[in-house]
């Protein structure tokens, strides 16, 4: 995956994607700001995207459509206090933190980290459950679901074993994630496929 060149098709390819409840589209000029404001670079296609197609859209993906660029989710952990893009995500594979043998004492650090260092969160899928584009770190330019008991990225190239939250038909990164919600694919195997 290459998170720093957008394909020739990656624009046009998203665009087709989203043909409705588009949000206007920022320019480069406000990327660049926001940007060099979080001390970050946005992965592509994502950058390409905001920049030239839509800055978000009240149709999907996820479930209740993509937030812009700077917004968080309503209610967000205390208003976003505290998240820093420049910080790397810390994640390079699934995490359920009901699993960790530290004490919840212990975890709480990294799972604040997993929520609010070094990823902008694409959207809410509902019941706890945030789509994050990490921006910095060993992850970057992966789409991660980080939920109330863990955090699991979208791409085939984690190859987990079928039954779990692991996406196996996804092609990583922001195009992959919107190609599958735009073919109609579940974004959960539930063994059925």
């Amino acid at each position: 995956m290459d998170a720093d060149h957008a394909r020739a098709e990656g624009p046009d390819a998203l665009r087709a994607a989203f043909t409705t409840g588009c949000v206007p589209a920022l320019g480069w000029d406000a990327v660049r700001a926001f940007e060099a404001e979080h001390g970050i670079v946005l992965p592509e296609p994502y950058r390409t995207f905001v920049a030239e197609v839509c800055d978000g859209s009240t149709h999907g993906p996820p479930e209740w459509g993509l937030l812009p660029l700077a917004a968080l989710p309503a209610g967000w952990r205390g208003g976003g206090a505290g998240r820093d893009l420049a910080k790397p995500f810390p994640l390079t594979a699934r995490w359920v933190w009901a699993d960790d043998p530290r004490s919840a004492e212990e975890s709480q650090p990294a799972i604040d980290a997993v929520s609010d260092h070094g990823s902008i969160i694409l959207g809410d899928e509902g019941c706890g459950m945030y789509w994050h584009l990490v921006v910095t770190g060993p992850s970057r330019g992966h789409i991660w679901l980080v939920f109330e008991d863990g955090a699991v990225p979208f791409g085939a190239e984690f190859d987990y074993e079928p039954g779990d939250a692991a996406f196996p038909n996804g092609e990583a990164g922001f195009a992959g994630w919107v190609k599958h919600w735009a073919a109609g694919n579940s974004w959960f195997d539930d063994g059925d496929s």
